[in-house]
């Protein structure tokens, strides 16, 4: 128990390090370099909604408008426009941080559920909007010819048609959000997230902008939730209406939750853990819903601070 109590500060301050040697070795170990993938992106989109989740304490169920609309914004360039695909990662970046921003001044003000029911119906919006534009979506089709060429690195050429290639591509752009991350917990401004997620009342007193810090934090959670649908659509080559549906909103939240609210690493356990119990249940079972919320309340009985948040738990003591 001694030991696991001394590995805990060290896991905290090196979490950066730790977190990338982690999914570095990830696709290794793993029986699909595809699925790897997936848990990797859908990690990051857990990360950027466990930022208004987990630290501000803000329950949101409409965070799949901004994953959504950074991979349309991508996709389209790309798709249509022929843009490079490092701008249209950009664009899908910043178009998610913007979608954030609109939603955010609309519905920062509620407490609540009233701020969870004010996201949803917002991002239904947003849904509805790219559903009915058919010509610039491709509407319930969705938007195909995402593809991007093999990149050329110097004499070196990298075929992202391979599995390996394209996870290793994603985690250059995964590893310096996670830096990114964790740059902004270890900041002030982190700190006050936190305080306005344990006391918001008391947090005012001292004098800060509440309001104003939430919104931030609202929209660099978009900033990165619009990262990970951008390269979501670049490894898909497709981007679906589906993305923006209250189902993914929903499906983040049931993530952050199982890997463990307010942890660092968390959301990667839990991605990993959701769409690992996913893969192997399909191929069984077409009621694999069924069984897989029957295994969260047990892992939320039983793990009431998710599966890495127990653990860090156990750990400290």
């Amino acid at each position: 128990m001694k030991t696991l109590s001394a590995l805990a500060p060290a896991a905290t301050r090196h979490r950066v390090l730790l977190s990338i040697a982690v999914l570095a070795l990830f696709p290794l170990v793993m029986p699909f370099h595809a699925l790897a993938i997936n848990i990797l992106l859908f990690g990051l989109f857990a990360a950027g909604y466990n930022l208004t989740f987990g630290y501000t304490g803000k329950l949101s169920f409409g965070h799949a408008a901004f994953y959504g609309t950074g991979a349309y914004g991508c996709g389209i360039l790309i798709a249509n426009h022929g843009v490079p695909w490092p701008l249209a990662v950009a664009a899908g970046v910043v178009l998610g941080g913007l979608v954030a921003l609109l939603i955010g001044m609309l519905a920062i003000r509620t407490r609540g559920i009233y701020f969870a029911m004010v996201t949803l119906a917002l991002a239904q919006c947003v849904y509805f909007a790219a559903f009915h534009s058919t010509s610039l979506t491709g509407g319930d089709n969705g938007l195909r010819g995402v593809n991007v060429p093999a990149l050329q690195l110097g004499g070196w050429q990298l075929d992202l048609l391979q599995p390996l290639n394209r996870y290793y591509f994603m985690l250059v752009f995964v590893a310096l959000a996670i830096w990114v991350l964790s740059r902004i917990l270890n900041s002030p401004f982190g700190a006050v997230l936190e305080a306005i997620r344990e006391n918001e009342q008391r947090a005012r007193a001292s004098g800060f902008d509440v309001e104003r810090t939430k919104l931030l934090s609202f929209v660099i959670s978009g900033l990165f939730c619009g990262l990970a649908g951008a390269l979501t659509a670049i490894n898909l080559a497709t981007v679906g209406i589906d993305m923006l549906s209250y189902h993914t909103s929903g499906q983040v939240m049931m993530v952050a939750l199982l890997g463990g609210m307010g942890t660092f690493f968390g959301p990667f356990i839990g991605a990993g853990t959701f769409l690992a119990m996913e893969h192997a249940l399909t191929a069984v079972t077409e009621r694999w819903q069924l069984i897989v919320g029957v295994m969260f309340i047990g892992l939320v009985l039983f793990f009431p601070k998710g599966i890495w948040g127990s653990l860090l738990a156990r750990m400290e003591r």
